[in-house]
């Protein structure tokens, strides 16, 4: 059994590396000046990726011989050294050194994908209590016909990660996110009491139904086809849009939980086809910012401390260094 023994952004030029990697993109086998090498790009649990290179000799059979055992979404035990390449680190493989795919069982899932970070039954009781509470009657045959009727999208949604890499990127991250949105609707709702709760829950539990479709997960979490192409705001609209037509949903309800889901990434710039008209729509696109910002920036904080004892790190996300201490 291989062990994963440091995360991808602890790695820092001139270490030692043996250790095991997530393969996120093949590069193709190239010639250079003393032989043939291949690039792979290698990411981990974090979603952080490194470049990688394998520099082998004059056989190009035997070097694409490696290089065709090794599959997008392998897990790879690899030796070699951490090179610096325009001020970036690379892991770099030179014979004797090797890198061979790992079969399952030979390493943990949990070393790549992120396990559950709440208990999974005491969310999936959140989520009925909140589709339980909505008293629009209207609103609620919505939520029972995804969440409570069918039963496999169920288990997707429950167990699905919120994202790839950003925020939410374990199992589970879907559904918790969703929770921690609605708890921010409530105080919300505190503050403003005009605002429509029932609305509001609605909102925020079809919002990002659409990356069941988005994403999918294997020995890392990635993008399917359909996500790349359509994304999970066309496909989350899809999906509530033909259960409302069955259900034969007055056309305010119907508008008001469509631009929801169309706006509730805020900004054009930032993927939302529209920008929030209402205030349920304003304080559910606030809400997903709190949960995905400090979800996303506790997280680099809880990796970046494993990485390093410095007390900041640089965030390219961010472009600025976070405080870790």
């Amino acid at each position: 059994m291989y062990s994963k023994k440091q995360p991808v952004a602890g790695l820092k030029i001139g270490d030692r590396v043996e250790d095991i990697f997530v393969v996120k993109i093949k590069k193709g086998v190239s010639s250079y000046v003393n032989g043939f090498y291949f690039n792979l790009l290698l990411t981990d649990s974090s979603g952080r990726t490194v470049e990688y290179k394998y520099w082998g000799e004059r056989d190009e059979a035997r070097v694409k011989q490696i290089y065709d055992t090794i599959n997008a979404d392998s897990v790879v035990f690899l030796q070699g050294k951490v090179a610096g390449f325009k001020g970036k680190p690379e892991i770099h493989t030179n014979p004797p050194d090797s890198i061979k795919p790992l079969k399952e069982g030979e390493y943990n899932p949990d070393d790549f994908i992120k396990p559950a970070k709440r208990d999974m039954k005491e969310m999936e009781n959140e989520l009925f209590n909140y589709i339980n509470s909505v008293k629009n009657s209207e609103i609620k045959k919505i939520l029972e016909k995804i969440f409570i009727q069918d039963k496999d999208f169920l288990d997707k949604f429950k167990t699905h990660p919120g994202a790839i890499e950003i925020h939410h990127n374990w199992i589970g991250g879907l559904i918790q996110h969703s929770l921690e949105m609605v708890k921010f609707c409530e105080l919300s709702k505190q503050i403003f009491p005009e605002l429509d709760m029932d609305l509001m829950i609605a909102g925020v539990l079809l919002h990002d139904i659409g990356k069941v479709e988005e994403i999918t997960v294997t020995s890392r979490i990635k993008g399917t086809r359909k996500g790349q192409l359509k994304g999970h705001t066309a496909i989350s609209y899809r999906i509530v849009a033909n259960v409302m037509d069955g259900l034969q949903t007055s056309e305010d309800t119907r508008d008001k939980i469509l631009h929801i889901i169309l706006s509730h990434q805020g900004q054009l710039e930032y993927g939302a086809p529209k920008e929030p008209m209402f205030s349920e729509a304003v304080a559910i696109h606030f809400a997903d910012q709190m949960s995905s910002k400090l979800a996303e920036i506790i997280e680099f904080i809880k990796d970046s401390r494993s990485a390093t004892e410095d007390e900041f790190m640089w965030s390219r996300r961010h472009r600025r260094n976070i405080f870790l201490r």
